[in-house]
């Protein structure tokens, strides 16, 4: 694509180290490589980014990060808490990376180290349609299947259950319903100047960017780990 040729574009990969429900997460067995070096293969992989930063508070996803082929020319030094919104997390980190005194970049495509399958086609096609389209943010999300989330019910410790949505949507025929997404953190894309400014990849007219289901699994929990485990095992499937 013409108008990719002289953009500078950065991968950043967010891999804190205190990890709860899957302790060290980042950098646990995933069918033999640590679960972050998929990310970081994908990353380099790519026809357009120029760097792979991997942004981590711990010594051991740094080395292992430059094991792989990232750089990782600092530790994070903020929002490396449980409460600190991802987004805040990428823009600290671009800014460490310009106070280092390398080379400042346009384009920012943010990459969770725990969303291993998506390659580097999906990570290429993402930024592609972000430039052909001119947009400042894009967020990587996936349709809902058969987990129809028209009927979605909030469930009480009583077992007493609420419905989300209206009974007029709700009630309807699956085929009428309209289809929804979900956002993945698999691939999220912003002119970095924009980031800056908003300091979230929500910013004014974000767009999402659809990809299949499995290339959007997201692990947070050990059931997300064994599909991942399976599909990576079973592609055909």
């Amino acid at each position: 694509m013409d108008n990719l040729v002289n953009k500078k574009i950065i991968a950043v990969i967010p891999a804190r180290g205190g990890s709860k429900r899957i302790p060290k997460k980042n950098i646990v067995n995933l069918n033999g490589k640590p679960m972050i070096a998929w990310t970081i293969e994908a990353a380099l992989k790519s026809k357009y980014i120029d760097e792979v930063l991997v942004s981590t508070d711990d010594e051991e996803i740094a080395e292992i990060g430059k094991d792989y082929g990232a750089k990782v020319p600092f530790l994070r030094n903020a929002n490396a808490d449980d409460h600190s919104p991802i987004s805040l997390a990428t823009v600290r980190a671009l800014k460490q990376w310009e106070e280092s005194g390398l080379e400042k970049q346009e384009v920012v495509v943010q990459l969770m180290a725990n969303c291993p399958l998506r390659d580097s086609n999906d990570i290429d096609e993402a930024i592609e349609n972000f430039f052909q389209n001119n947009l400042d943010f894009q967020i990587s999300c996936f349709k809902y299947g058969w987990m129809n989330p028209w009927w979605a019910h909030k469930l009480a410790a009583s077992g007493k259950a609420t419905p989300v949505f209206e009974e007029k949507e709700r009630m309807k025929r699956s085929q009428d319903q309209p289809d929804l997404y979900c956002p993945t953190g698999a691939i999220w894309i912003a002119k970095k100047d924009s980031l800056f400014k908003t300091e979230t990849f929500y910013g004014t007219n974000y767009s999402f960017f659809p990809v299949h289901w499995i290339k959007a699994i997201d692990i947070d929990e050990h059931e997300d780990l064994e599909m991942a485990k399976y599909f990576m095992k079973n592609p055909q499937n």
